[in-house]
């Protein structure tokens, strides 16, 4: 082993000793048979933790791979996730209360929860745990293999990638089955600092370390690169205007019921801590813009990459100091342990609520279910990484536009009362066959249009037809109230 990377390794080990030490040390002071304070940081959070954490969500080893990738490799196309980010905070300011209201009303802690209740039928709930867990498994091995990257890459090559997806997997579980939530924010302040640190410092670097300065890269792109800086960009035809905008509208109303942008508002301890995260969050995206910057610098210093995935810590590595890269490092292996943690909690909690944890209903029962979960959805996606990343790779192209399909059942079912559960039902299995058909026929996107928001369309008509032929009376008291009404004051389970 290397100078460089023992000295590397050597921070990045001290940053993940801290993360489960943070983690364990959120626990301080909290009943440990609450599953709402493992699950929901107790519906306790003010507007710092939450903002972390959301943010922790929101910036993940995506921002730090695939963004750069993205641009490396497409350009201009890449900025629709600044676009649909934008469009989900805006929509969240508005649906964030409307969802805390409803489920600290009635008790209740994930979406699964929200659809069994509003439609009376555990069974629907569950088969929506079901459907969510196969649509949010994806992004848990993704993490896991975005930070087998990252580790892999600021070691020098001393950690190989198998070594790196198992660390990953160990640090989370080793904080997240005890700490839940609360966990996750604290962690995701020491996640958080460390990101606008290290994408400042690069962002400086690396443009006058190779360019002479920011000017004279973005001049170099314009003169020499033009077609990376409009739509629709380069190497896909199909990502253009009318992409953008479908795929921008479409992620952005999925971010607001997102499972786990859902968690974090329940976890709020009011309403305005809800709104004011949806307020601030927009500032923090312009981070963003530092990956993408840097994804299209590579394309003049590292051409060529075989995987761009790497375009980022191509730069970065063989320039900067050991000690700098190893702060980096624990910024993108943070930037996947905060959201793999954040998806496996979500995934054990509708597990333990809505499949194992029906019969008995009591909270202590239920979070054992929840945290055992929690571990083997973890152990799961590890394996699939070994033995095939392939096939969830697929899969992973599915999660979104999949996921959007929950917007009827989720969102627009507080708002409907006719809107019934075979109707529901129908509308959710018609547009997820539609996304998927798309999909594996490689026509996504069809015509230019996103086709998770194809699938929406076809999932809204069924749901419209079958509920208008077959209406239900929902009772006022399973609907949503008013965002701005003072909630009932209720006692965490």
């Amino acid at each position: 082993m290397s100078a460089e990377a023992a000295v590397s390794i050597g921070i990045f080990s001290v940053f993940m000793a801290a993360t489960v030490l943070l983690g364990l040390l959120s626990l301080r002071g909290r009943r440990s048979v609450n599953l709402a304070e493992w699950s929901l940081g107790g519906r306790s959070l003010g507007t710092i933790l939450i903002f972390v954490l959301m943010a922790g969500e929101t910036y993940t080893s995506f921002s730090y791979l695939g963004a750069a990738g993205w641009s490396y490799d497409y350009g201009m196309p890449v900025f629709y996730l600044v676009a649909y980010l934008a469009i989900g905070f805006a929509c969240g300011y508005v649906i964030g209360p409307i969802f805390w209201n409803y489920a600290h009303r009635n008790q209740l802690h994930t979406i699964t929860d929200i659809t069994a209740f509003r439609f009376q039928s555990p069974l629907f709930g569950g088969a929506v745990a079901v459907l969510t867990t196969v649509f949010l498994l994806p992004y848990i091995q993704l993490q896991i293999t975005g930070m087998g990257v990252v580790v892999s890459t600021i070691s020098y090559g001393a950690i190989s990638l198998s070594a790196g997806y198992v660390i990953s997997f160990i640090v989370t579980e080793a904080f997240i089955i005890l700490s839940g939530l609360r966990g996750s924010a604290w962690v995701s302040i020491l996640k958080d600092t460390l990101v606008v640190v290290t994408l400042i410092v690069v962002f400086v670097y690396v443009p006058v370390h190779y360019f002479g300065g920011l000017g004279s890269m973005l001049d170099r792109l314009v003169q020499e690169r033009p077609e990376w800086l409009v739509l629709p960009g380069v190497g896909k035809e199909s990502l253009g205007m009318l992409w953008f905008a479908t795929t921008g509208l479409l992620n952005g109303l999925v971010y607001t019921i997102f499972p786990t942008t859902v968690a974090g508002y329940l976890g709020a301890k009011s309403p305005g801590v809800v709104r004011r995260n949806a307020i601030i969050m927009p500032f923090y995206q312009v981070l963003l813009f530092v990956p993408i910057l840097l994804g299209l610098a590579a394309l003049f210093v590292v051409p060529g990459l075989s995987d761009s995935n790497l375009a980022m810590f191509e730069l970065v590595v063989n320039s900067m100091p050991a000690w700098l890269v190893g702060l980096l490092g624990a910024a993108g292996a943070l930037s996947s342990i905060v959201p793999m943690a954040v998806f496996m909690l979500v995934i054990g909690t509708m597990w333990g609520r809505s499949i194992l944890g029906v019969h008995p209903r009591t909270a202590p029962y239920q979070k054992q279910l929840s945290q055992l979960v929690t571990f083997c959805v973890g152990l799961t996606a590890l394996v699939f990484t070994f033995l095939s990343p392939s096939t969830l790779v697929q899969l992973s192209v599915l999660s979104y536009q999949g996921l959007a399909q929950l917007v009827p059942v989720v969102l627009l079912s507080l708002l409907w009362r006719r809107m019934s559960t075979l109707g529901a039902a129908v509308g959710l299995a018609g547009g997820v066959l539609v996304v998927a058909l798309l999909v594996a026929t490689g026509n996504d996107p069809w015509h230019g249009i996103n086709a998770g928001l194809l699938g929406l369309v076809v999932n809204l008509a069924f749901n419209v037809v079958v509920s208008l032929a077959r209406p239900a009376n929902t009772p006022a008291e399973r609907l949503a109230v008013d965002e701005l009404a003072e909630p009932a004051k209720t006692t965490a389970e």
